[in-house]
């Protein structure tokens, strides 16, 4: 294991950001930032041993200071959609920036954890390298109750696996939900789009929206209607079909409501979906302690440049965002996304990656 720590530019207002690349045994490389504790690359080998770079991002951290997509991003305090832009605690209404449809929240207002410095602490393993980002984020940031104390935790290994880590705790009762936005494309980050690729979910339902994608509060099974991802299937095979949830989201942008099994034992994680790109053989499985999982396979993705002068545009990646349900603080069908002080949000998602 070896980690290479380097400049990736000065942020507007000058501070310094540095670019942290870990690399295994095997060639696999992955890159992070001290600013917004972002994922800017991951580079694993495909089936011939060609290793090549499969996070879409930017060069430096210029492109990560307006990212309206989200590439890389460490998403918090709240991710996804919060219903009109507020939630209550005990009585008391806090209010949220209305940064989406101006109407509701979204991954927690225009300044998010993914726009914020971190302090860094790196651990080194006999197979495996940590780099942990952290800070506190002061009571009313972003209109959330509570300091709270966030790290995220990165972890590379010999067996080519990419885990995260989510550790946070409050001193007031509050909203936690935390995720990771990369967008992933095993073709390459340059490749193009990510329709022929294949998905599967473990999943028997998901959360149908209203038109503004907040979520109904209903459970849907995903039998006979083309958001089944039981059996593996292409990204495009369904993606335009005349269903409504899939036109109010121009494609797939949904939570699943993942198939867990973890009850016996809570350090155990499930494996909940994988990602396959038949030409280069790469293969990605996603597991996960978290209840749900926002499949979104960048339908408002904008034509711009990328790493390395890529040239992206809408469907070139797709996530697998692992998290609490949107508005889950303000929906009672849901496993509510507040936190009481002092009660730790505590959860794993890790991406492994082979061939095939």
């Amino acid at each position: 294991m070896s980690i290479v720590k380097e400049s990736f530019g000065k942020t507007k207002d000058g501070k310094k950001a540095t670019l942290y690349t870990i690399e295994n045994k095997n060639g696999m490389k992955v890159s992070f930032c001290d600013y917004g504790a972002l994922i800017v690359g991951i580079y694993v080998p495909d089936r011939n041993g060609k290793i090549e770079d499969i996070a879409l991002g930017y060069d430096d951290v210029s492109g990560y200071e307006d990212n309206g997509c989200g590439y890389g991003s460490f998403i918090g305090r709240h991710a996804n959609r919060i219903g009109g832009a507020k939630f209550d605690i005990d009585g008391k209404t806090y209010e949220l920036a209305k940064n989406d449809n101006e109407i509701n929240n979204l991954h927690s207002g225009p300044t998010g954890y993914n726009h914020m410095m971190y302090d860094v602490e790196v651990f080194t393993d006999e197979d495996s390298t940590s780099i942990a980002f952290s800070r506190m984020s002061p009571d009313g940031e972003q209109g959330f109750p509570g300091n709270l104390d966030v790290t995220v935790t990165y972890t590379v290994t010999d067996d080519n696996e990419l885990a995260i880590e989510y550790f946070a705790v409050s001193d007031k009762k509050t909203v936690i939900n935390l995720t990771n936005h990369s967008y992933f494309n095993l073709a390459g980050q340059a490749s193009g789009d990510i329709l022929d690729q294949e998905v599967w979910v473990n999943a028997d339902k998901f959360t149908p929206t209203d038109k503004f994608l907040i979520p109904t509060g209903e459970f849907v099974d995903v039998t006979g209607t083309p958001m089944d991802f039981r059996t593996p299937k292409k990204v495009g095979k369904d993606i335009n079909a005349d269903y409504e949830p899939l036109k109010i989201a121009g494609g797939y942008d949904h939570n699943y409501a993942l198939n867990l099994d973890i009850e016996e034992d809570e350090d155990v994680m499930d494996l909940v979906a994988s990602l396959y790109d038949e030409k280069s053989g790469r293969f990605m499985e996603v597991y996960t302690d978290l209840p749900g999982m926002q499949l979104y396979c960048g339908n408002f993705m904008k034509k711009e440049t990328g790493k390395g002068g890529a040239q992206y545009d809408k469907r070139y990646g797709i996530c697998f965002e692992t998290q609490f349900f949107p508005n889950a603080c303000n929906t009672p069908a849901f496993e509510s996304s507040v936190f009481d002080a002092d009660v730790a949000f505590d959860y794993c998602t890790v991406y492994a990656f082979s061939t095939k």
